[in-house]
């Protein structure tokens, strides 16, 4: 079994939200305190592999160094972002995403919008933020495993 795993992150380089989506199960949202390594080894039980979009440079060592956590410990994990340099697909996950087609309904294709939206819902209580933030977060996991089918069938 895969999960497709997205983190945001704050202002203040912490992190927001780690969402999780495995295919035929609910999606898991960790934000704020949630966000602790007994809560995602939780998300990731009998998960066989963590696919990620420059996961091995940004989000696992975000996630060990901010809960102690090594996902690779828990499974094996694919970086898509080599995967598409290899297949000559330059640019971070939304210009991909633009490349092949993949689209978005919440409209946000700005990540440097995920701290923003944070904040607005920290200092605010800004519900409409924080749920626009959880849809963006979705559309990444979910759009992952869409690149991961799209990515396999160009072999």
């Amino acid at each position: 079994m895969k999960a497709y795993l997205d983190i945001e992150t704050t202002f203040d380089n912490t992190i927001s939200v780690v969402g999780i989506h495995i295919p035929g199960k609910d999606m898991v949202q960790l934000t704020g305190t949630q966000v602790t390594d007994v809560e995602i080894a939780m998300a990731l039980k009998g998960v066989s592999a963590v696919v990620t979009f420059n996961g091995a440079s940004f989000d696992l060592p975000f996630i060990r160094r901010i809960t102690g956590l090594e996902v690779r410990d828990l499974a094996e994990h694919r970086d898509l972002l080599h995967v598409c340099r290899k297949r000559g697909l330059k640019g971070g996950l939304k210009r991909v995403e633009v490349l092949l087609g993949i689209g978005r309904d919440s409209g946000i294709t700005d990540g440097r919008m995920a701290p923003r939206l944070w904040q607005r819902w920290e200092t605010d209580g800004d519900e409409k933020a924080l749920r626009v933030l959880l849809e963006y977060n979705k559309e990444d996991c979910v759009n992952l495993e869409i690149l991961e089918s799209i990515l396999d069938g160009m072999d």
